[in-house]
């Protein structure tokens, strides 16, 4: 007589490893690196957007960089002199 066996297979999952494999390691590298890219590019985002909103209020009227950019178109030589000779007394303190 013969006899048929027939073969069960597994459907289950195997379970992974306790160790995450490279394919794992480069995944969560690389959402990590997603997330810091992220808050760094919002934190850059906030930064341009204070200094947008600091220059448009030191450019009105009677604040000192609207005074600056006067006494500039008036001399732009003298200005020029003057930023050079403060660059120069800037750089040689240190």
């Amino acid at each position: 007589m013969i006899s048929l066996e027939v073969a069960r297979l597994s459907t289950e999952i195997p379970q992974s490893t306790s160790h995450p494999g490279m394919a794992e390691r480069a995944i969560d590298a690389a959402t990590d690196i997603s997330r810091t890219v992220g808050e760094v590019a919002g934190g850059l985002h906030a930064a341009v957007d204070r200094l947008t909103s600091a220059i448009e209020e030191a450019r009105k009227p009677g604040r000192p960089l609207a005074t600056v950019a006067a006494i500039t178109r008036e001399a732009p030589l003298a200005s020029l002199i003057v930023a050079f000779l403060f660059g120069v007394a800037i750089a040689r303190r240190r």
